[in-house]
């Protein structure tokens, strides 16, 4: 073959807007809205406080349960007519369901939004809900819940959330709840949690050309029905940190590796110090370059792979480690990993480290905050964690502008080494004695 042209090289960059971001209210509830000039692509979001941190404990899963019974049919259509509707606008229905809200999106050319809107307020309103095909989606999210937890992950998972948060309290157990607490829900308690919460107006979220947009009709159309006040969003939860380090023993017997879940609690997502914390988890586990990946997989060999990061809700966030290792190293995998944690905690981050955590988290904001959707999930931040409306549009220099002083300080406020509690899933006759020995903190089996 023969070349016929040069690479061109990179070129400058173009310093990164966000678009501008546009309030009001319509029809009992609140329409924000990101104007994208010559977009032809459209997205609306209906955004309600209905999250699964309003399920009651042990109810877990019935948002789940609500979100997949929203496909079988409205009072108006039965299911067939409703996804012949919906596929005739050349889009589709996707739900979305974390502690702080419940989400029902569509994307769709600018021309067929305002019919798309009135299809998901159809679906979202008025759900059929006939108890044959609640019983039916229940026990299907059940049968699913059941194949995920025969794996490894699961368990551990919500053993080191009810030991962080407290079994008692629904933000100590699962979000998406549990294969036995689903197969109980019936369909009257699916029926009531829609009642309570889903006729309520929340927030319309429209990212596309504001240009050929009718917001004020988009609103009507999306809130046409509903009723009731503001509710109590509820403030931060102050969680407090452990007294000493402790280990939870699951047994897995024959397994040949173990399933590592390190953690404890951290500040909610509005916390000033989300940027350092951000960059200083980045620097420990958040990246294929982080200090744990690096120490745990290239130089010790335990793992193909370990993560550490913060995450946060509204009113609640924790710092956590994920890792599976053979079994063989349970041990001193652990012991490198808590050791790692606490070395960050000590001595902070280096220059030529952050610049890496910078750099990367800056320009990986710029490219994912491109197309509608993401536009679009961009604003419902805004709205669940109260953010202002220039936040995204400071994020990236506040990145860019974080200094070593700034994150290191992060690391030594927001790690916990000494309050982590260590989670290990695996064979428990092969590793309990060695567990023993690391001194790490008491080792206590766990009763299912």
């Amino acid at each position: 073959m023969t070349l016929i042209a040069a690479r061109p090289g990179a070129g400058t960059p173009r310093p990164y807007r966000f678009p501008t971001v546009v309030r009001r209210d319509v029809a009992g509830g609140r329409v924000v809205a990101a104007h994208l000039p010559g977009q032809n692509l459209a997205v609306a979001v209906l955004l309600l406080d209905a999250g699964a941190g309003r399920e009651p404990v042990g109810k877990e899963g019935l948002a789940g349960v609500l979100a997949k019974a929203l496909e079988e049919g409205t009072a108006q259509r039965d299911a067939t007519a409703f996804a012949l509707a919906v596929e005739g606008l050349g889009t589709e229905l996707v739900t979305g369901l974390d502690w702080d809200s419940f989400q029902v999106s569509v994307q769709v050319p600018v021309d067929r939004l305002s019919a798309a809107v009135e299809l998901l307020a159809e679906a979202v309103r008025t759900p059929r809900l006939d108890p044959d095909d609640v019983r039916r989606v229940r026990d299907d999210e059940a049968t699913a819940l059941r194949m995920d937890w025969a794996n490894p992950g699961p368990r551990a998972d919500a053993v080191l959330r009810a030991d962080l948060f407290g079994a008692d309290n629904r933000w100590g157990r699962p979000m998406y709840g549990d294969p036995e607490s689903v197969a109980a829900l019936d369909a009257e308690d699916v029926t009531v949690f829609h009642s309570e919460w889903f006729i309520r107006p929340g927030t319309l979220i429209v990212a596309g050309d504001l240009d050929r947009l009718d917001l004020d009709a988009l609103g009507a159309a999306a809130f046409a029905g509903t009723g009731g006040g503001p509710v109590d969003r509820g403030g931060p939860i102050e969680v407090p940190a452990r007294a000493g380090r402790r280990i939870i023993l699951l047994d897995r017997p024959g397994s040949v590796q173990s399933t590592l879940r390190l953690g404890h609690p951290s500040p909610h997502r509005a916390h000033p110090d989300h940027v350092p914390m951000t960059l200083a988890g980045t620097v420990l586990g958040g990246a294929f370059t982080s200090r744990l990946n690096h120490l745990i997989r290239e130089v010790r060999g335990y793992t193909y792979g370990i993560r550490g990061d913060f995450a946060s809700s509204r009113r609640f966030g924790r710092f956590a480690v994920a890792s599976g290792v053979q079994t063989a190293v349970t041990a001193p995998a652990l012991v490198e990993a808590v050791g790692e944690i606490t070395r960050t905690q000590l001595t902070g981050v280096t220059e030529d480290e952050l610049a890496v955590a910078r750099s990367w988290r800056a320009g990986q904001l710029s490219v994912e905050l491109q197309s509608p959707r993401a536009i679009a999930s961009a604003l419902t931040t805004l709205v669940v964690h109260d953010l202002p409306d220039d936040y995204h549009a400071r994020l990236r220099e506040s990145l860019l502008a974080a200094d070593v002083a700034q994150v290191s300080a992060a690391a030594a406020t927001h790690l916990r080494p000494e309050a982590l509690t260590l989670v290990v899933e695996g064979d428990a006759a092969l590793i309990r004695d060695e567990l023993v020995a690391t001194g790490l903190g008491e080792v206590t089996d766990h009763v299912r």
